[in-house]
């Protein structure tokens, strides 16, 4: 994901990198045709705050930041296609932010309606929730926030909530938290819709309700209406006042934590009862029905919905049941007291429906209403809209001019971009500055001609970063947003890494915008080839994997008497595992938790590289823990790769005096090699194995480092033969080490060299540099300059039959419990499940711990009820 121009780059910025990167350099030298692009998510409203607190302009402050932190990227070695970069805020992609608008529009799925915003009404001007503080007053002018409704635009993203649901589950490797969270808001509810008639006096009209639970209608005792509902027009005048008054309470921004309770007016309508006669149903206004959600309109059943039982209890409503979990004597029901929200039995006051079961009465009442004509089946979605209008500067511009005589009227497309203009003063008042220029404000209709304005909204930011993917495989076309040709080759994404903070809005606009442009044919084979083809996920999904990397956590450190945040220098970190506060004396409190300023638990990228190097800050940062898990930084465990990275230069410095010779085909054989020699060579191969699939699929590097290390403390172990490596002077001293064939060494060092560098790369680099020129084999010298980058260099590949073990460790276990193990060749088992039985229960017996758990005081065989063979072989247990 790309990032927003901070110009700060941390740590979860260098464990993202990390990944992709390390990804990337693998992918190519196993072959792969690797896109590895980077671009800016450059519009948005701290550029624009800037501005107004330093009397800079948002451009300068994101070109800036832009440059700052490019040149942190380098210096963590991160690999990316910079012919491919791309900002947010340059003409050349908003233009294309703009054309996609034009399209959505022209399809029916970008129109215009009234909502609700934040509004300050001393700067006159839109303000974000987070420019309200917890007071509910103006961050800029310290008014009280009102609630206001305007004229904004949206995204037609509900005519897509079938296809965005369903589609969830051709999404194979995408984390199922992520998954699930895009469920739960898109929302999917499957119910009935009823119609509840209003006849008061001098008023007359339909209520129309959505509920999931049809089979409480007999429970309904109010009807809840936003205070927006048409229906409340004909409030007769003796509620008009409080009505009124409701409405203006609503208007203050609720800030607090604590999501206010259900409250509400009387409107002095009554409905009736579409299934008993008579019955008269009161209508309230209240908070917790908002007008863009359903029908604006919900059935009140306080005895089995908890929202609602909370309502009645302000209203001094007696609570009705009529469902409970299982039919009792006299009807009562085992909820008294507070609301029955489980599905049951319908109670004795359900009329023809009484005694069925919840399910059954849900679709025959359902049934019932349908025929009579007021109520149907109906489907229901959480999901609203999209609102993408915003009243801000900083953003593209949306293509829209308005015209007395012709209403909204597209900009045609070979006038984008509608250029946001450079030339504006920011004061944080009286709106988005662009209404204050007149020159740009005003224009001609492309309809009739007439004189016009240009919309001064700019769009949701989250609107550019819905589509960016398509752009980086084409980013410098001037005639459309992207070719149908690159973009069908391309897409999707094959593996997409960012942070779960991202699970809902990002991703889901992201799936809306590319399902648009695979629906209207920009791109894709279309629905039949696409199914034909098997192209997973397909259906215009943009992402085939879905990394979510957890987050960089910092040691933190608290006052444990006054619970304060220590900074580092007031805590003596000479002993790091044992901690003291300077001030006192005392042990400070300790834990992992998100890095921030105000914790003083942060730590600077730069810093690392620094005093540590970049490689090594790499490999800590993907050792640490497996990417989609939150990492706790310790700086102090950093110097554990340093030393690795520090055996491996050994290693490479040996394999320079084997006289083998580098880069060329070894192909050994199993049966020609030394015990030493066989294990090494089982070894690489295992390691090659992890990494490749590691690389490939699983993404586990914490554990392909481990396979590193393990491999080069085994070449640490060996020595090639016929060397010029000296041996210790003696074997008090130190212990010969075994040998290996110098082909052998030098072979493993340049798997291992190539393995570690996507991770490492400029220390890979240079070691292979020094493996390749300095082989005394080597007929001529080569220099940095003639030296082929190991990036160039083909992947290892592995051999199965190295994988094969040469011995087999079998545990023993005794009555379920494990007891110890035996030893012995592959070769030696015999192929018959008869044979290995007697073959296995005769090493058993001979072992030296079988006198303890399986032979008598005199050394006969205990009373053996069972004896089970298990994996081929690895394991034997025993039952007595």
């Amino acid at each position: 994901m790309f990032p927003y121009p901070s110009g700060i780059l941390h740590m979860g910025h260098v464990r993202v990198y990390a990944i992709s990167d390390a990804l990337a350099r693998a992918r190519r030298m196993m072959g792969f045709d690797v896109v590895h692009p980077m671009g800016w998510d450059a519009f948005g409203l701290p550029a624009e705050n800037a501005a107004i607190e330093r009397g800079i302009h948002p451009n300068e402050w994101t070109v800036k930041n832009i440059a700052v932190m490019k040149g942190q990227m380098e210096k963590i070695l991160a690999d990316f296609d910079w012919d491919r970069e791309l900002r947010t805020c340059s003409p050349e992609y908003y233009r294309w932010t703009q054309y996609l608008f034009l399209k959505l529009h022209e399809a029916g799925l970008a129109y215009q309606k009234e909502a609700v915003v934040n509004w300050d009404p001393v700067d006159e001007t839109v303000l974000a929730n987070e420019q309200v503080d917890s007071e509910g007053k103006s961050w800029r002018s310290g008014a009280v926030v009102e609630k206001r409704k305007l004229r904004q635009w949206f995204f037609k993203i509900t005519e897509y909530a079938e296809d965005l649901l369903q589609d969830l589950d051709r999404l194979q490797h995408w984390p199922e938290r992520v998954k699930q969270m895009q469920r739960n808001w898109i929302g999917k509810s499957k119910g009935a819709e009823f119609d509840f008639k209003v006849n008061s006096p001098g008023s007359s009209g339909d209520i129309q309700v959505f509920t999931s639970r049809p089979d409480t209608v007999f429970g309904v005792q109010f009807l809840a209406v936003s205070v927006e509902h048409p229906i409340l027009q004909r409030v007769p005048v003796s509620h008009q006042q409080q009505l009124e008054e409701f409405k203006e309470s609503l208007k203050k921004v609720n800030t607090s934590e604590i999501e206010p309770g259900p409250e509400g007016v009387p409107t002095g309508l009554m409905a009736d009862h579409p299934f008993l006669p008579g019955t008269k149903i009161p209508v309230y206004a209240v908070n917790y029905v908002v007008s863009d959600y359903g029908t604006g309109a919900v059935m009140g059943v306080p005895g089995h919905d908890e929202r609602d039982f909370a309502f009645a209890k302000t209203q001094g409503i007696d609570v009705k049941y009529v469902v409970t979990p299982e039919p009792t004597e006299g009807g009562k029901t085992a909820a008294e007291g507070g609301a029955l929200t489980a599905r049951g039995v319908l109670m004795g006051n359900n009329g023809e429906f009484s005694g069925l079961t919840s399910e059954a009465a849900a679709e025959a009442i359902v049934k019932k209403a349908d025929g009579l004509g007021f109520g149907r089946e109906k489907t229901s979605f959480r999901i609203r809209d999209w609102l993408l209008s915003r009243q801000r500067y900083w953003g593209a511009p949306i293509p829209m001019i308005h015209c007395k005589g012709c209403g909204p009227v597209p900009v045609p497309a070979e006038d984008l971009p509608v250029v946001l203009p450079m030339d504006v003063s920011f004061t944080g008042r009286g709106g988005s500055p662009l209404k204050q220029i007149d020159d740009w404000v005003k224009c001609s209709c492309p309809k009739c001609g007439g004189s016009a304005q240009r919309d001064t909204d700019t769009m949701d930011t989250f609107v550019d970063s819905s589509w960016y993917f398509f752009r980086f495989l084409d980013p410098h076309n001037t005639k459309i947003p992207f070719s149908h040709a690159k973009a069908t080759s391309g897409m999707p994404v094959d593996v997409y890494i960012g942070g779960i903070e991202h699970a809902i809005l990002h991703l889901l606009y992201s799936r809306f915008l590319s399902k648009f442009a695979w629906k209207t044919g920009l791109y894709g084979r279309g629905p039949e080839a696409e199914d034909k083809a098997g192209k997973e996920p397909g259906r215009g999904e943009p992402f085939k994997v879905l990394l979510t990397q957890g987050m960089v956590q910092g040691r933190t450190f608290k006052d444990p008497v006054t619970g304060a945040f220590l900074k580092p220098d007031e805590v003596d970190l000479s002993d790091p595992a044992n901690p003291i506060q300077k001030s006192t004396g005392l042990a400070p409190n300790q834990s992992y938790e998100k890095m921030s300023k105000s914790k003083f638990n942060g730590v600077d990228p730069e810093d690392m590289i620094a005093s540590h190097g970049a490689d090594a800050t790499r490999l800590h940062v993907l050792y640490k823990a497996p990417p989609s898990e939150e990492l706790e930084w310790d700086e102090q465990s950093i110097v554990g790769m340093q030393r690795f990275l520090a055996k491996v230069w050994k290693v490479v410095g040996n394999a320079t005096q084997t006289g083998a010779g580098g880069a060329g085909v070894f192909e050994p054989s199993m049966e020609t090699m030394n015990k030493d020699e066989r294990e090494l060579w089982r070894t690489l191969n295992h390691t090659v194995k992890e990494l490749t699939t590691s690389f490939q699929s699983t993404y586990a590097f914490n554990t392909s480092i481990a396979f590193l290390i393990k491999l080069t403390n085994q070449l640490s172990t060996v020595t090639p033969s016929s060397s010029t490596i000296s041996q210790p002077a003696s074997k008090k001293a130190k212990k010969v080490q075994a040998e290996v064939s110098p082909e052998l060494y030098q072979h493993t060092t340049e798997a291992l060299v190539k393995m570690l560098s996507p991770l490492a790369p400029a220390f890979g680099e240079e070691c292979w540099e020094t493996l390749q020129s300095r082989s005394p084999s080597t007929s001529s010298v080569t220099t940095p300059e003639t030296t082929p980058s190991i990036f160039s260099e083909a992947w290892p590949s592995f051999h199965e039959s190295a994988l094969k073990e040469d011995k087999i460790v079998c545990g023993i276990q005794v009555n379920g419990k494990s007891r110890f193990n035996i030893e012995y060749d592959v070769s030696e088992l015999p192929g018959d499940k008869t044979g290995q039985e007697a073959f296995l229960r005769d090493l058993v017996y001979k072992h030296e711990k079988a006198q303890k758990w399986l032979l008598d005081d005199g050394g006969k065989v205990k009373d053996v009820k069972k004896m089970i063979v298990i994996k081929g072989g690895k394991l034997v247990s025993f039952v007595l």
